[in-house]
């Protein structure tokens, strides 16, 4: 199961639609949309964020917390 991944303006973490309020609650983090549409659960990490020990380890907690509750593949 996918957990996080970068692009090239910063990265992006699969936080699951539960908890994504929680990781928009931080500066930098926002709902990721590549193609205008969003895509619910993932968030967009700028590049700022990424960098910011705080704000990332914030935001990857989370993903793992979502990630680590799906069935394995």
């Amino acid at each position: 199961n996918m957990l996080c991944g970068v692009h090239k303006n910063g990265g992006m973490a699969r936080v699951g639609k539960e908890l994504e309020p929680a990781a928009l609650e931080w500066d930098g983090i926002d709902p990721l949309s590549f193609t205008g549409r969003r895509m619910g659960g993932m968030v967009d990490m700028s590049a700022n964020a990424i960098e910011d020990d705080e704000v990332r380890g914030v935001v990857l907690s989370l993903a793992l917390e979502f990630v680590g509750s799906l069935p394995a593949k």
